[in-house]
């Protein structure tokens, strides 16, 4: 069957599907363009671009003050960017462009107040894009969907508590609800957040990360039983060689282009890999090395770039393993091989190497799409380098076989003994800002029987032990009608999720939706037949509570803990810290709770006291955060002791997966973010590393897979995607643009592009939907 994604004709509030060049971004008429981009990364571009958006939010003093303020610990802010860790040396900007753009689109002057919605009725709204939804400014008060008037319309925060409260104990189940959560939560109002739904009765806690690092976080801890990266900045610059799978660190983190280019300075090989070769692999010009900046002197940030088929990765490090063992088999215990550390930390050695020495280099160099030389040099990096890490982002993780490959990443580290000491382990990059202390505090739809059990003995409940819904099984349970009620603090849940119709669906199918929030985006169109937005204080602004100034914390990438203090008034006297949002739907839910719900938004202190008693490594809570720089979580596998089954570090044993389309004329497609956005929020049409203006209806393309379709560059076409239970789903004249892939890829922006990816489109190993691996078929329009 064909599944048309022509919004106009299927869900309310979704944006009409006419092409637009600007796609989700600016409405703009003026001239697309594209040309490569031949400067470094960050540099005077950054500069540039940095000063245009504080001019045009009118917050050119009050956003230089925050560049100052953001990213030091206690006395500042945390970035409510990405998770990249703060500079550990004393670094007075510790800032990146895109970290500047977001402050500043929270910052802004604008507001989407009473008379605003007052204005507009939600079906107007709807034909907006969604940069001018968010370009409405900063909500100011709490709103309720009035449908007499298909408008948002004032409602108390009383009212606005109790209509949540009844709601949710009207349903027949607590397992009928849905709570979800984007990375901008603190630890603080995470741990708060799952205590009140567990204490409700449930474990439906679907969050950011089922779409983005779920397939590590199984894979990290099957194999050394830590759902996290086990490295700090401190061994990113002790490395001697550092390997980079699918980051796109120039847009997604362009706070690790320091540390890149750090590395490259010292003598430190390190290695792109990735399908696209992205400007981040070249050379930068890092904005606080003042003298640089001025002398116009840039640094590379790599030695070696691997243009990698999607999904090849595995293979690729299945080629490295047996480069490694036929070095051995040369030379027998000539350091190959770390055997002392393989005899006595690991598990299932001999049966990977078995695995190893069955595959043939053929098969390994065909599914990776890299000639078996350059597997070769990367694996001759790898022998010559005493220290080692692999770092990796979405690139790897959004595949069928995301988690296999990062299991294939920590068996190549575990055969030279890069664990567990200076220098080496993995490293995913995480995005969001706290999405990693997500999972830290407590939401997770899997929870596990210690955390649970110390939760209940807490604060007295019963916590529920069954497994709750992620998020494609919540998607699925809106449209099914199993879920009724969903919750979600922060995110843009109808953009960032896969299907956008499916998804749409089934949040008009909820009895209510709930969407706390500081501005205006598309899932609060695309709502419920009863719904509620709850405006909430911003990272950069000031927390005050009945207990005097707030400050809460954050984990980053690399479990680190820091506090952050906003110093800006609030946008609006009406709004509330998300721990007080969430303190008043707990009370209006459970008005018999023995949970002090009120005492612990009066003073956070008090809900980190409560959190040091329940989570491993935040004993001294309190204190420890207050530190200069905060603490690091400690971690058991960084000190070699594995609390596996077996007590080792356990060799994963899958086969090399087929990811080569059987048909030539399929490509596989990965969805990405422009330079210019942050997950779904979009900044301009612009995409300045990738050398695009104007335009972001568009799919890139291998020159010579364009000229097989008798395609030329700019030229309308249209993209087919077929689905795993064989449904299909079409974009219509978007413009292909020639760009540095391998033969068989494709790429294009989400969330434009999450209409192609289908409700069954996911990862059996991890349930992610599969963002960077949709096979497509693409055509002249």
């Amino acid at each position: 069957m064909t599944d048309s994604i022509h919004r106009d004709l299927h869900v309310p509030g979704l944006l009409p599907a006419e092409p637009r060049q600007g796609g989700f971004g600016p409405a703009t008429s003026e001239p697309w363009s594209s040309s490569p981009y031949h400067h470094p990364a960050a540099a005077w571009g950054a500069a540039r671009s940095v000063s245009k958006v504080l001019i045009s939010e009118r917050e050119l003093f009050a956003g230089t003050k925050a560049m100052l303020e953001m990213n030091h610990p206690v006395r500042g802010f945390d970035c409510p960017g990405c998770a990249w860790p703060d500079s550990n040396h004393g670094v007075k900007l510790d800032i990146c462009e895109n970290g500047i753009k977001h402050v500043t689109w929270e910052m802004t002057h604008k507001r989407a107040d009473a008379d605003f919605f007052a204005r507009h009725t939600v079906s107007e709204l709807s034909r907006w894009t969604d940069f001018d939804l968010e370009d409405a400014g900063r909500l100011t008060e709490p709103l309720v969907y009035d449908a007499s008037s298909d408008r948002y319309v004032p409602i108390s925060w009383d009212d606005a508590f109790a209509l949540v409260g009844d709601e949710l104990r009207a349903l027949g189940s607590p397992d009928e609800a849905a709570f979800y959560t984007s990375g901008r939560l603190s630890n603080e109002a995470t741990f708060l957040y799952q205590l009140w739904v567990r204490e409700f009765g449930t474990n439906n806690l679907p969050d950011c990360s089922n779409m983005c690092h779920e397939a590590s976080g199984r894979a990290l801890t099957a194999s050394i039983a830590t759902g996290k990266g086990t490295v700090s900045l401190d061994d990113w610059d002790a490395c001697d060689a550092l390997f980079v799978f699918g980051v796109n660190a120039a847009s997604n983190a362009p706070r690790m282009l320091t540390s890149l280019a750090h590395a490259v300075k010292r003598g430190a090989q390190v290695v792109h890999i990735n399908p696209m070769k992205e400007v981040a692999s070249t050379r930068t010009i890092v904005p606080h090395e003042v003298l640089e900046m001025a002398r116009f002197h840039s640094t590379d940030t790599g030695t070696m770039d691997v243009q990698v088929r999607p999904g090849g990765d595995l293979a690729l490090m299945r080629g490295v393993a047996k480069a490694v063992f036929e070095a051995e088999d040369r030379d027998p215990g000539g350091g190959a091989l770390d055997h002392a550390f393989l005899e006595r930390f690991t598990s299932g050695f001999e049966e990977y190497r078995a695995l190893v020495d069955a595959a043939s280099w053929d098969e390994l160099t065909r599914q990776a799409g890299v000639d078996e030389e350059t597997v070769r040099a990367l694996a001759q990096i790898y022998l010559d380098s005493p220290r080692s890490i692999v770092s990796w982002c979405l690139g790897v993780t959004q595949h069928e076989h995301g988690v296999d490959t990062v299991r294939e990443f920590m068996n190549v580290l575990l055969l030279r003994g890069n664990i567990g000491r200076e220098g080496s382990g993995p490293s995913p990059v995480r995005g969001h800002s706290n999405v990693q202390g997500n999972r830290t505090c407590g939401i997770d739809h899997r929870p596990k029987e210690p955390f649970l059990a110390a939760l209940d003995a807490e604060f007295g409940i019963s916590s529920p032990r069954a497994h709750g819904l992620d998020t494609v099984q919540t998607v699925a349970g809106m449209n099914d009608g199993t879920v009724k009620v969903f919750v979600a603090l922060g995110g843009n849940f109808v953009l960032a999720a896969p299907d956008t119709t499916f998804t749409a669906q089934g949040l008009t199918r909820c009895e209510l939706t709930v969407q706390v929030s500081t501005k205006l985006n598309r899932s609060h169109l695309v709502h419920g037949r009863k719904a509620l937005i709850l405006p909430c204080l911003g990272r950069t602004e000031k927390d005050v509570q009945a207990g005097g100034p707030q400050g809460v914390s954050c984990e980053d990438a690399m479990s680190n803990v820091q506090l952050s203090a906003g110093k800006r008034r609030p946008a609006s006297p009406h709004l509330r810290s998300e721990l007080a949002i969430l303190g008043g739907m707990a009370r209006a839910t459970l008005p018999a709770s023995t949970t002090p719900w009120e005492e612990m938004v009066a003073d956070y202190d008090r809900i980190r006291d409560a959190m040091a008693r329940v989570l491993p490594g935040f004993e001294g809570f309190n204190e420890l955060v207050r530190r200069p720089l905060g603490f690091r979580i400690p971690q058991a596998a960084r000190e070699r002791i594995f609390h596996t089954p077996s007590r080792l570090a356990e060799f994963s044993h899958a086969p090399t997966p087929d990811v080569v389309p059987s048909d030539p004329d399929v490509l596989v497609l990965q969805t990405m973010r422009s330079h210019d956005q942050w997950n779904t929020t979009i900044y301009s049409s612009d995409d300045r590393y990738r050398g695009v203006k104007n335009l972001r209806e568009l799919v890139f393309m291998n020159a010579d897979d364009m000229a097989d379709r008798g395609l030329t560059e700019g030229q309308f076409v249209d993209i087919v995607s077929t689905s795993k239970d064989g449904s299909q789903r079409s974009l219509c004249r978007y413009r292909a643009i020639a760009y540095d892939l391998p033969r068989g890829a494709a790429a294009g922006y989400m969330p434009e592009m999450n209409a192609l990816i289908g409700a069954a489109d996911y990862s059996v190993q991890s349930d992610q939907p599969l963002m960077k691996n949709v096979k497509v078929r693409i055509t002249a329009s």
